[in-house]
């Protein structure tokens, strides 16, 4: 065991485990060589940043300028669809309560770019303003729904912000709720929109089924198109959002699920929207085409245990809050390392599911990446003679 001290009386500590037991059979021979995957195709060269994350095994599969700060345009109002789907499930804002538009937001929004061309004083459903945001980017509706669920756009705002915080998304910040122009006040990484889009996957999977991705809407009898690239296109596409201005180019947020595996997507700065269907297109292709995939850890795995300090118990079993598949280069099966990485010994009491470290996991050919461990019970606090019986024990070898 490899002991590093951070500072203070806690100490990082980093377990190594042996994870041959874990891995599929077919992918546990030692004197298997690890390969790259094919080739990117070349449209992906038109963009600018892109990168491609496998949700299900939590491995970047590629990336180019992941943590470059760019304008995302309308790719913005995931955002604000990710605030509406939290409210939604806190049961502060009703999908089917009315809001009154604002003469102001009416008569400022009117025209610029993608609108729903709300009216002033119209009552329009939460459900509709949410399908114009979502499906055909309208940055009317994106205003009204903030003003009329939150009271005014600077709450909204500071909700955005405060979910951004939430999520780790420390390289992104809002300062609209639509994405239009604010000379650069709001920006993103494509590393923190896969964050985000996660959050919208797996928080909120039955309003995102009904507001995202979808190919169209009806409004006032008339069809809006969404300008999503992947939409009735890509089989197992759902979402999630486009975004362009002159200043930011042709950006795409999407996301596909195919076979147990769900691959998220960013391209961003593309010259052209074709351009970027087709970039965007060929990199999710390539995800799936390229590389294989196989069910590996699951909730309730003991992945080894963490030091404890003033609890019942010393030590801590842990394992990982859901299932991970392992990504690996198509007729690869990998060589894979790992090891546990915590600041210890933890103070009890500690409850069940406790995020308490994460596992590093290394595959021959890849970055290292991390996924989340909890802890797979509850420690309470122990009692002064167990503290000082637990003390002493700590002091032997």
């Amino acid at each position: 065991m490899l002991v590093r001290r951070t500072g203070g009386s806690l100490k990082r500590r980093i377990l190594p485990l042996l994870l041959a037991m874990l891995l599929p059979a077919a992918a546990g021979g030692s004197s298997t060589s690890a390969a790259l995957p094919a080739p990117v195709p070349p449209e992906i060269a038109r963009a600018p940043i892109a990168l491609l994350v496998d949700l299900s095994s939590g491995q970047t599969l590629y990336a180019r300028e992941a943590e470059r700060r760019f304008l995302p345009a309308s790719m913005t109002k995931a955002m604000s669809t990710l605030v509406a789907f939290d409210l939604i499930a806190a049961g502060k804002l009703d999908e089917n309560a009315v809001i009154a538009v604002r003469p102001e937001t009416a008569a400022r929004w009117a025209g610029k770019g993608t609108t729903l061309n709300l009216r002033a004083d119209e009552h329009v459903a939460v459900r509709d303003l949410l399908r114009g945001m979502a499906t055909v980017s309208a940055n009317d509706a994106a205003v009204a729904l903030a003003e009329g669920a939150l009271g005014s756009t600077d709450a909204w705002l500071a909700a955005m912000n405060a979910r951004a915080r939430q999520l780790g998304m420390s390289g992104s910040h809002f300062a609209t709720p639509n994405g239009f122009p604010d000379r650069g006040r709001t920006y993103v990484t494509a590393r923190d929109l896969v964050r985000l889009a996660e959050a919208l996957v797996t928080d909120h999977p039955a309003l995102y089924r009904r507001y995202v991705g979808q190919q169209a809407m009806v409004w006032r009898g008339q069809r809006l198109a969404s300008h999503d690239p992947f939409a009735g296109v890509l089989p197992g596409a759902d979402g999630i959002k486009t975004g362009h201005t002159f200043e930011a180019g042709f950006n795409f947020l999407g996301s596909l699920q195919r076979g147990g595996r769900r691959l998220v997507l960013v391209i961003a700065g593309v010259d052209t929207e074709p351009g970027r269907a087709q970039a965007a297109k060929a990199l999710a292709e390539w995800g799936f085409a390229a590389w294989d995939s196989r069910t590996w850890l699951q909730p309730g795995t003991v992945l080894g245990s963490v030091r404890v300090q003033q609890g019942v118990a010393r030590s801590l079993p842990v394992t990982v809050p859901h299932g991970y598949a392992l990504s690996f280069a198509r007729g690869a099966p990998p060589q894979v390392s790992a090891r546990i990485i915590y600041d210890g010994p933890l103070r009890a009491p500690i409850a069940k599911g406790t995020p308490v470290g994460r596992l590093e996991v290394r595959i021959a050919e890849q970055a290292p990446y991390t996924l989340p461990l909890v802890a797979t019970r509850a420690v309470e606090r122990a009692g002064p003679i167990d503290r000082l019986a637990n003390g002493l024990l700590g002091l032997l070898p």
